[in-house]
């Protein structure tokens, strides 16, 4: 994704658990872990990827295309969209953000709806999904990821936030109510150049075909940013380090799956649904916040 990260987990639940346990068929698990620099997790590179990608979802891509070629420019207009006082010091937008940042450099995802900037100017077609994309494939096919974030002081608290919101997400009226957003748009028109494949996107998301069509190719990317007490004592990216976090991050994502399934079964076709859980931990919830909210400020007022 970036030299800045280090990529610690990219494997389906299937290959990483002992049994071949049909539970975690089309389930996946991401991680990547911020590096560390003389003894210190590096805050400026982590604040460096969120700021790199906040035009992302805080900017659509009329304006996107608009703005001079000035990226002080771009940050200040697309900070301006950042509802502060609606965040409660939580950073809920800037794990919104940090998802749109690795939709776009892991999975080369297109952002069809920039969420931060829809909440900021119509209220009423940002709920829903947290981040919405399309990836095309190779073989002219595509595929549609509605996706959820959480950032959350531990991962158990962000993992039970992250099933209750799933859920509703993939109910029958959510999937439709985003798929009428994502149609009407024009961020779609801009950025799918083919015009053949932007017709069948439009088609597969029209009102008169079936969500049974849709659900083979939707997937639901979750990211989880968390304190982590083992990422606040390390100094340095060793090996140990690594392991450590591997081990408890695959003995997790299990756990949130099995939960998972249990709470979405009962959905129609929920097994034709692809899953990814992307964890990524920080050392201090507080301070990344308070670092992101005094920066983004310095840049809406200047």
């Amino acid at each position: 994704m970036t030299s800045k990260f280090t990529l610690l987990i990219d494997d389906s639940l299937l290959n990483l658990s002992e049994e071949q346990d049909e539970q975690y068929e089309k389930k996946y698990l991401l991680s990547y872990l911020n590096n560390f620099e003389s003894g210190e997790w590096q805050y400026k590179s982590f604040n460096r990827f969120i700021f790199d990608n906040l035009c992302e979802t805080a900017l659509s891509a009329e304006e996107r295309e608009k703005l001079p070629v000035d990226r002080q420019s771009d940050l200040a207009k697309a900070a301006s969209n950042l509802r502060f006082s609606d965040d409660n010091g939580q950073g809920s937008e800037l794990a919104e953000i940090l998802l749109y940042g690795i939709m776009r450099r892991h999975y080369g995802a297109l952002p069809v709806v920039p969420k931060i900037y829809y909440k900021q100017n119509s209220q009423d077609n940002a709920k829903g999904a947290d981040s919405v994309h399309i990836v095309i494939e190779e073989d002219r096919g595509f595929t549609l990821w509605y996706g959820e974030s959480k950032f959350y002081n531990n991962l158990e608290g962000a993992m039970r936030a992250a099933i209750k919101s799933v859920k509703d997400t993939i109910t029958e009226e959510k999937l439709k109510k985003e798929n009428s957003i994502v149609t009407q748009t024009k961020d779609l028109d801009i950025l799918v150049k083919n015009q053949e494949m932007l017709s069948k996107i439009k088609t597969m998301l029209g009102f008169n075909t079936s969500l049974d069509e849709l659900k083979p190719i939707l997937h639901i990317p979750i990211l989880l940013l968390h304190e982590c007490r083992i990422t606040a004592e390390q100094k340095q990216m060793n090996s140990e380090y690594k392991r450590s976090m591997q081990s408890n991050y695959q003995e997790q994502a299990q756990k949130f799956f099995r939960e998972l399934n249990a709470k979405c079964s009962k959905t129609f076709l929920y097994k034709e649904i692809t899953f990814h859980l992307i964890l990524v931990p920080v050392p201090d919830k507080d301070q990344i916040v308070r670092k992101f909210t005094n920066y983004a400020r310095a840049i809406k007022d200047n």
